[in-house]
């Protein structure tokens, strides 16, 4: 009888294990995405325009991410995003001014050209 007892016992829990263990597997993990620094959008890019001050790029752009504290001349905005667990993507702009004024900028973003 004791026999029979301990051979149900573990029949109950091996079947428990693979029920739980099968629906985690069945169904997976929920997993959020992740989305970290500045948005940046082509049509906030195409704003932008050389002479323009760190005042008005703050104003189109937002604040930097990134200042770099020995020079107060560049900023750099770096957006990611991962989906759901998925691969991340990044995107990266640099801006450069010479005396308050913006010279240029490169990144992952360039002017659209309109005629």
């Amino acid at each position: 009888m004791k026999n029979n007892r301990v051979a149900l016992l573990t029949f109950v829990t091996i079947l428990a294990f693979l029920v739980i263990s099968g629906g985690c597997s069945r169904f997976g993990v929920y997993r959020i995405d992740v989305q970290q620094g500045n948005v940046l959008t082509q049509e906030m890019i195409d704003q932008l325009k050389p002479g323009m001050t760190k005042a008005q790029v703050n104003y189109v752009l937002g604040t930097p991410l990134l200042i770099d504290t020995f020079s107060q001349d560049r900023w750099d905005y770096v957006y990611s995003q991962q989906p759901g667990g998925e691969e991340r993507v990044q995107q990266r702009l640099s801006v450069f001014f010479k005396k308050d004024q913006l010279t240029h900028f490169q990144g992952d973003f360039k002017p659209q050209i309109t005629d």
